[in-house]
C-alpha cells in the first residue's frame, strides 16, 4: 500500500509539472505567434506546438504512446485556452515585463524537471534521463522557431540546453541518491531557471563559431542587437 501511495504521489507530480509547463510554453509560443503578425490559427499552432512537441519526442523515446500530448484532452485544452487568452489579451501577458522570456524560462525548467522525472519513471538510466529532461525542456522551443520562420535560439549562443541539462541533473542525481523527489525536483525548477533567467538578463552567451574573429565594436553589437529576446521578431 505504502509503494502504490508513493507512485500515485510520484506520477501526480508529473501531471502537474507537465500541465504547468504545457501552459507557460503555451504562452511563450501565442505570444511568439502574435510577434510575427499570425492569424488566429496561426497562433494556436504555435501554442499548441510549442508546448506540446518536447513531451512528444519524449513519449515516443521512451514507448509512452500514444503521448498525452495528442491522446489526454488536458494537453490539448491547455494551450488552446492560453493561445486565445494570449491572442485577446496579448496586451495584458506583454505587461508582464519580458513576458516570453519569463514564460519561457519558466516552461523550460518545468519541463526539465518533468522529463526526467518521466525517464526515471520508465527505469532509464542516469544519463538518458537527463539527456530526456533536457530534449523535453528545448524540443518545443526549436520547434516554436522552425514553424516561426527563426533560427532556434539553443543553435545561436543562448544559455538554454545548459540550463535544462543543469536542472534534469539535479533531479537524476537527487533519485540517485535517494532523496526527496519533490524537494529535488523544486531544486532543479529552480537552478534551470535561475540559470536561464541570469543568461537573459546579463547576455551571458556560449561561445559561437566565428566570434573571436570579429573585431571588438563588431561584437559588442553583436551582443546587443542579437535577438535574445525570444518573443522580438527578426
Amino acid at each position: 500500500m505504502k509503494e502504490l501511495t508513493h507512485y500515485v504521489t510520484f506520477s501526480t507530480l508529473v501531471l502537474v509539472l507537465d500541465l504547468c509547463g504545457t501552459f507557460v510554453f503555451a504562452l511563450s509560443g501565442a505570444v511568439v505567434g502574435i510577434s510575427r503578425r499570425f492569424d488566429i490559427f496561426g497562433v494556436l499552432v504555435l501554442s499548441f506546438v510549442a508546448a506540446n512537441s518536447g513531451g512528444v519526442i519524449r513519449d515516443v523515446l521512451i514507448g509512452a504512446v500514444p503521448p498525452p500530448g495528442i491522446a489526454d484532452w488536458r494537453y490539448i485544452a491547455v494551450p488552446l485556452l492560453a493561445g486565445l487568452a494570449t491572442f485577446y489579451w496579448g496586451q495584458l501577458v506583454e505587461r508582464l515585463h519580458d513576458s516570453v522570456q519569463i514564460f519561457d524560462a519558466a516552461g523550460l525548467a518545468l519541463f526539465a524537471v518533468s522529463g526526467a522525472q518521466k525517464a526515471l519513471e520508465f527505469h532509464l538510466g542516469p544519463v538518458p534521463a537527463v539527456a530526456l529532461g533536457m530534449l523535453t525542456g528545448i524540443g518545443g522551443g526549436v520547434v516554436r522557431d522552425i514553424v516561426a520562420d527563426r533560427v532556434p535560439g539553443v543553435l545561436r549562443g543562448q544559455i538554454y540546453a545548459v540550463a535544462a541539462l543543469a536542472g534534469a541533473a539535479v533531479v537524476v542525481v537527487g533519485h540517485q541518491l535517494r532523496l526527496p523527489g519533490t524537494a529535488t525536483t523544486i531544486v532543479g525548477a529552480l537552478l534551470c531557471f535561475g540559470i536561464r533567467f541570469f543568461a537573459i538578463r546579463r547576455r551571458w552567451r556560449l561561445p559561437v563559431a566565428g566570434e573571436s574573429a570579429r573585431s571588438p565594436d563588431k561584437s559588442r553589437h553583436s551582443l546587443n542587437s542579437d535577438a535574445d529576446r525570444i518573443g522580438s521578431p527578426r
